[in-house]
């Protein structure tokens, strides 16, 4: 896989982006990364995450355009065009089903699966095209690469695979069990084979990184004067064996943190399951929407917020700008707020009933502690994880701050303040590209993360010989082959347990029942470490799966082989009965309506 060429996709809450690699070796100066924005006067490694439909529901566009296109609209298109920002927060810590639709700017409603698709395909379309016009004499196709896309370390279980019988269209998926570390890369994975990157390619050259793992490699690589140095000195990071870090992945929604030790040779083991919150730079762009709203009050934010959409978009815009900074804010009244306001009162009335905000000729001005203040909850939020993993007994030498909201100075002084004592705090001088760069790194040596920690217990659901004293007596049923317990959970991994990148494990399976040629199974997974029985509280049924025993001449001494392989950030399964040789096809469906 070292020799492909490689196209990493990171797909963001706030912001996305591609970059790419046309050699083997493993040089820094080999990654490209696009740069965007430069029709609306900017130059950055990621555009921001939003899409825009027409009036008919078709894609139109993506980015700094879709954003552009947006602000510029008035009245009745504004209102008839549907303009999805930041909308990947919308599945986290939701029952995704099928018919699960997001709102739009304008309040209207489009399907979540069109969304993420268009999002995707326009991604890798603008990838392959933009080394199309960079490499002369070959038009190159999406087979031609190896494809990394980088996913958030945490989300909530319940992101569950999104039309999985969409994606069973697929010859990649027919004969695989997907059961990821996280249900969000099965719905990933579907928004991907939607959008035509897996539909041309084999599943060797499909690879899922963890933002933070990405990150973390590409740390790995970085010499001293790639760091931000701030009371640190010139340090880079410590590559011998036993050193331990913690990445934290400042994103615009999610905080990923993760722990990892050096091996020897180099490689990343995970020391601690992946942790955060949902407390990324969005929390700080809510505090500013909210304190604006105490601002204009009487109900003005809410007319303007109702009637001019794109407006409010375009003030949090320029909001962003200033999030970077320790220093007072100012930011440009739309001339649509400022007519609604005067209807009520003049401009200046509004400011005297709060602290650390004042207008000064048709700009709001936000003071530095005030701006400050809108980041204490996120702040608060992170801290509070980070001292947990403190609390483990580990030797931890350096905290890595990396993602896009890592460029906030207020977030980088916070965190060097709270934990200088304890460890170096390190933050690249472009925190934004990490996972980029280092998903094409991965890309290249996915072995460089030699072991995981499961984020849940998965188990299988099986029956065994009754026995009195051990097993609960309502669970006892009878066949002409003898007494049995039914609804055991029957371990495969536990939560918190190391899992060796490209190890298989075995597993035994037997019928109940001497001339039974079909056995049905169903997958569980929870937080809890050792359930003994599947309808225990806190336990979820995932999916299920047949396995097929056409020869019963040994009864019930039959064995059936259940082979689960760990990979990259997801495992694959596959059945095997042992007397007649037949493997059989496991297929999940991680999501109910």
């Amino acid at each position: 896989m070292g020799d492909s060429f490689i196209i990493a996709i990171d797909f963001g809450t706030a912001y996305s982006g591609h970059a790419f690699s046309m050699t083997a070796r493993d040089a820094v100066a080999d990654i490209h990364i696009k740069m965007w924005g430069e029709d609306v006067c900017q130059q950055t490694p990621k555009t921001p995450t939003c899409i825009l439909f027409n009036e008919k529901e078709e894609f139109f566009r993506f980015g700094y355009k879709a954003k552009t296109k947006y602000f510029r609209m008035r009245g009745q298109q504004a209102k008839d065009y549907f303009f999805f920002d930041n909308f990947k927060m919308s599945l986290y810590g939701k029952n995704v089903n099928r018919d699960l639709k997001i709102k739009a700017a304008n309040g209207k409603e489009l399907s979540a699966l069109k969304v993420f698709t268009e999002a995707l395909r326009f991604l890798k379309d603008d990838a392959l095209e933009t080394i199309n016009n960079s490499v002369a004499g070959k038009k190159f196709i999406a087979s031609d690469f190896t494809w990394v896309l980088t996913v958030p370390a945490i989300w909530d279980h319940s992101a569950k695979q999104f039309m999985r019988e969409a994606a069973m269209q697929v010859a990649l998926l027919k004969n695989l069990l997907w059961v990821n570390l996280e249900a969000y890369f099965l719905m990933l994975y579907l928004f991907i084979f939607q959008a035509g990157i897996a539909t041309e390619i084999n599943k060797e050259k499909l690879i899922i990184a963890l933002e933070p793992e990405a990150a973390s490699v590409w740390c790995k690589k970085l010499p001293a004067d790639g760091f931000i140095a701030e009371r640190q000195g010139k340090d880079t990071l410590d590559q011998s064996p036993k050193t331990q870090y913690v990445v934290v992945d400042c994103g615009g929604g999610t905080i990923d943190i993760t722990v990892h030790e050096v091996l020897e040779g180099g490689a990343l083991k995970e020391l601690h399951k992946a942790s955060g919150n949902n407390l990324g730079g969005q929390t700080v762009d809510r505090k500013c929407k909210e304190f604006l709203k105490e601002i204009f009050s009487d109900g003005v934010w809410d007319e303007f917020e109702k009637n001019h959409p794109n407006d409010v978009m375009k003030m949090m815009n320029d909001f962003t700008l200033f999030k970077k900074q320790d220093d007072n804010a100012e930011i440009d009244c739309p001339f649509n707020l400022g007519e609604i306001a005067q209807q009520k009162k003049t401009m200046e009335d509004f400011f005297k009933v709060v602290q650390g905000a004042s207008w000064d000729e048709g700009s709001i001005v936000i003071s530095k502690q005030k701006l400050r203040d809108f980041f204490a909850e996120s702040l608060q939020g992170i801290t509070q994880s980070l001292q947990e993993i403190f609390t483990k007994g580990l030797n931890i030498k350096y905290i890595l701050l990396v993602g896009g909201y890592a460029d906030s100075k207020i977030l980088q002084k916070h965190f060097t303040d709270k934990f200088e004592d304890k460890c170096k705090v390190l933050c690249p001088v472009r925190p934004q590209e990490a996972i980029l760069k280092g998903a094409v790194e991965f890309g290249r040596n996915p072995h460089l993360v030699a072991s995981r920690k499961s984020a849940f217990t998965y188990g299988v659901r099986v029956s065994r010989r009754f026995e009195r004293f051990k097993h609960k007596p309502e669970k006892k049923f009878t066949n002409k082959d003898g007494e049995w317990c039914r609804d055991i959970f029957m371990k495969l991994v536990e939560s918190g347990e190391d899992v060796g990148w490209d190890e298989t494990r075995t597993f035994s399976l037997y019928p109940t029942q001497a001339d039974m040629t079909t056995m049905n199974y169903n997958f569980y997974c929870t937080k809890k470490r050792g359930p003994k029985y599947v309808d225990e509280k806190g336990i979820e049924k995932i999916g299920c799966f047949l396995l097929n025993s056409p020869n019963t001449k040994r009864g019930l001494h039959r064995e059936l082989k259940l082979n689960i392989k760990f990979g990259f950030t997801e495992m694959t399964a596959q059945g095997v009965d042992i007397d007649s040789k037949l493997t059989s096809s496991i297929e999940l469906d991680f999501m109910r309506n």
